[in-house]
Order: structure tokens, then sequence, then C-alpha cells
């Protein structure tokens, strides 16, 4: 057996485990950063900009479709990723 052929399904498992496990906590902490509020001098807090805010949401939003996808994948198997063309 090639042994290209024999690591290539470890490579995507390791590659899915550190975008999951280490993306999405990284994506959610980005958002939690930009959503607290700025120091402009160092001891007066300010609100974040309205962009900030946007992004910050938009980060919790990647994350929130990121577990609702996974948790519909843990309960629907297969037929969810051959709705999407994945399976």
């Amino acid at each position: 057996m090639d042994f290209i052929a024999t690591i290539a399904p470890i490579w995507k498992v390791l590659s899915v485990g550190i975008l999951l496990g280490a993306g999405l906590p990284a994506i959610f902490a980005i958002g939690m950063r930009l959503q607290s509020p700025a120091a402009s001098d160092g001891a007066v807090s300010t609100a974040p900009t309205v962009g900030r805010r946007v992004a910050g949401i938009a980060c919790f939003g990647v994350v929130v479709v990121a577990v609702l996808f996974g948790l519909a994948v843990l309960v629907g198997g297969d037929g969810v990723l051959n709705a999407i063309g994945l399976g």
C-alpha cells in the first residue's frame, strides 16, 4: 500500500481538528475583544465603535453557524452532508 494514500485521511482529520479545535475559539476570542470597551488613554474606557460591534457580531455568527452545522451533522449524519454535497 502506498504511504501517501495511507496518511491522506490522517491529514484531513488533523486539519479539521486544528480548524475547529483552535480556529473557532480564536474567532470567538476575537469577537469578544472587538466587543470590549476600548481604552483610549489607558484609563478611560469608551464603548466600541459601530464597526467593531458589527465585526464582533459577525465573529459570533460564524461560531454559531459552525456549532449548529456540527450539531446537524451529528444528528442527521450522512443525510446532512449529502444534502449539501459533502457526502
